[in-house]
């Protein structure tokens, strides 16, 4: 993502306070913008729009969304205070104010700190630019980098209950170029999640128009890895929510999910203390600290009763184990109790709550009689009234139907489970949810009969749906084209093609590769089709992901190679057996971005899509000479690759011989 910067400064030339005239334009062209664009930002100035309409809804809207404001108080400008104040009011922090010589300073910001910059002869001073254009790099980057509780507005320092109003409330009405290139990429970033594509999701994080914009994509990226069971890559983008805003509700929610899922429970456990100090009133804050407290009771009792039995125990041995956890067991009842206690209406604690104390007099533990009909009657009341308001909610019906396990017939049982399977429209994640709670269950030994029964109900529903492919190994490929005729020095030429095919099925060869496993590569003439090739010869599920439309890559990167219409003739062969067509990247991901590199962006959607399969599962062959290259070339990838999981395979074209 680059970030955006929006100018709030005079135009043209203006009389400064001595009587000389200052030349603004030269002020920007010189010193602001080229400071800016050091410091990593999109520069814009509202009088540079050169869109027909009304400017100002080109201003309000960058001055709204912008990642910073600079603003230049030279002169008391009118709209230069007009905008000044009305950033100062709608957004806490992102502003850096500069200001050539004045004989006053402003009373109301006379406190502030600015960057006065110098001129001469109405113009910036040549003797001082270079240092100026620094002061100002260097405030810029500090300002983008400042955590984001450090409030820079003196609204929001005056009003400390004062809060943000969301991104979204800060969309004008009126349609303009920001709204529309939201509008399409959001559209995208939905498309992408409706299709569990989380490789997808993270490239388009990175090009999101705003920082607002970026905070959401990553978000929706980790739900959608916390969807496929990606845990430890999830946590990534929660946590890096979570360093821009630390307060940030939902990332710090699902970071403790991830935590649990991993196995780190003291962490998940900490995380969830200060969760629910800090939001005392919060149900889901209080779910997720019952969440923690289960996973970690059945950790406990399924290794305690492994341990015992020496290897697989039996149902009696799960049930004697998971009674000696007790305590645990009772302080995930607590927590759950009291997410339903906050908000009656939230009928998954409600449930879970249920579902433990259930389990609880199964395993002999003492029992309240009167609190539990109480909970019991209070969770079946939110299951109901939730399933009226939404007769199509999955989760209704599916809570629904396990308030029912406790004293149900079987008859009854079945009715609601398979009415809940009727409204998951398929969907494999929510199936697999309440199957894991039915199997929870069936391991203690809780009415075998009846919840056989309703497994039996989700299992064939489950097997209807389209499971997500969980392959054994991710082959990730990145690798040099034949080279062109005549180029110096010479990275891959022709005569090494076939040394470079046996290496890379020597790497394949050690990595055991074939099927089952899954294979990620562009297509090119040259590492890639040959790398494919040989997957496709054993096996592997490959997915070739095109940087163009399909019949430019064959012309840029296949046909105009040296035997480009045997590499042709290849890759048509190749297309010909592979289970899935190319993916082509405008087609997903929308047109490429300013200034961006097609190729480029094409190797970090391959790195990112490998990723989001599973961070453990990545191996990374490239056949490559070493060379430095930019952000998404193969250096980086073989840099990230080997920072994660250290599974990577560099063939040398440099070492191929002759």
């Amino acid at each position: 993502m680059t970030p955006h910067a929006f100018i709030a400064m005079p135009y043209g030339t203006k009389p400064g306070a001595d009587g000389q005239s200052i030349d603004f334009n030269r002020v920007f062209d010189e010193l602001i913008k080229p400071a800016l664009v050091e410091a990593g930002f999109d520069v814009f100035r509202a009088d540079q729009e050169q869109r027909a309409g009304e400017i100002r809804f080109d201003m309000l809207q960058e001055l709204l969304v912008a990642d910073l404001v600079v603003a230049d108080l030279t002169l008391d400008t009118p709209n230069v205070w007009y905008e000044l104040g009305v950033r100062h009011a709608l957004r806490a922090r992102g502003v850096t104010l500069v200001q050539g010589p004045r004989p006053s300073q402003p009373f109301d910001l006379y406190t502030d700190r600015k960057l006065t910059y110098h001129l001469v002869d109405g113009a910036p001073d040549p003797a001082h630019l270079h240092d100026d254009r620094d002061s100002l790099t260097r405030m810029a980057r500090a300002t983008q980098g400042a955590w984001s509780g450090r409030c820079s507005s003196p609204v929001y320092q005056l009003l400390p209950e004062l809060r943000e109003p969301d991104w979204r409330s800060l969309m004008l009405a009126e349609s303009n170029e920001f709204s529309d290139a939201q509008k399409r990429w959001a559209s995208r970033l939905e498309v992408a999640r409706q299709k569990g594509r989380p490789g997808d999701i993270l490239v388009l994080a990175d090009e999101t128009p705003s920082r607002a914009l970026w905070l959401e994509a990553k978000r929706t990226a980790g739900d959608a890895l916390l969807a496929l069971q990606r845990y430890e890559f999830a946590l990534e983008q929660y946590e890096a929510v979570l360093a821009v805003v630390p307060d940030h509700a939902l990332c710090s929610q699902k970071k403790a999910v991830c935590l649990g899922r991993l196995g780190r429970f003291e962490d998940a456990r900490e995380w969830v203390r200060q969760l629910t100090r800090d939001h005392p009133h919060d149900p889901e804050c209080w779910a997720l600290a019952g969440r923690v407290e289960k996973d970690q009771w059945m950790q406990r009792w399924r290794a305690g009763a492994a341990d015992a039995a020496g290897g697989q125990p039996t149902p009696a041995q799960l049930r004697e184990a998971a009674a000696l956890e007790d305590a645990s067991l009772c302080d995930a009842i607590a927590a759950y109790r009291s997410a339903f206690t906050q908000d009656p209406s939230h009928h998954y604690s409600g449930v879970d709550a249920l579902i433990l104390l259930m389990l609880q007099k199964h395993l002999g533990g003492e029992t309240d009689e009167a609190a539990f009909e109480r909970l019991r009657g209070g969770a079946l009341w939110a299951c109901l009234t939730a399933a009226q308001r939404d007769p199509s909610d999955y989760w209704a019906r599916a809570s629904l139907a396990e308030a029912m396990l406790h004293d149900q017939p079987q008859d009854v049982i079945l009715h609601k489970y398979m009415a809940a399977v009727a409204a998951a429209n398929q969907d494999w994640f929510a199936l697999d949810s309440s199957r894991q709670t039915l199997a929870l269950l069936l391991d203690l030994d809780y009415r075998p009969l009846e919840i056989a029964a309703a497994l039996k109900v989700v299992d064939r529903e489950i097997a209807l749906a389209q499971p997500p492919f969980v392959p054994r190994q991710v082959l990730l490929f990145s690798g040099h084209r034949v080279d062109a005729p005549g180029r110096s020095p010479p990275r891959f030429p022709p005569e090494r093609i076939s040394q470079a095919a046996a290496a890379i099925t020597q790497a394949l060869d050690a990595l055991e590769a074939g099927a089952g496993d899954f294979a990620l590569v562009q297509g090119a003439s040259g590492g890639d089709l040959l790398f494919a090739e040989a997957c496709a010869a054993r096996g592997v599920r490959v997915q070739l992901l095109l940087p163009l439309p399909e019949p430019e890559f064959i012309e840029q990167s296949i046909a105009n190679s040296i035997g480009g219409d045997d590499w042709r003739t290849r890759y048509f062969a190749l297309r010909s057996v592979l289970k899935d067509p190319p993916r082509v990247m405008p087609d997903e991901l929308g047109p490429l971005p300013t200034h961006a590199n097609a190729f480029e962006r094409c190797n970090r959607w391959l790195l990112c899509s490998a990723l989001a399969r599973g961070v453990d599962r990545v191996r990374f062959i490239c056949l490559w000479d070493g060379g430095g290259d930019g952000r998404g070339g193969t250096a980086h990838m073989y840099a990230e690759v080997k920072r994660r999981t250290g599974r990577v395979t560099w063939i040398d074209t440099r070492q191929l011989g002759p």
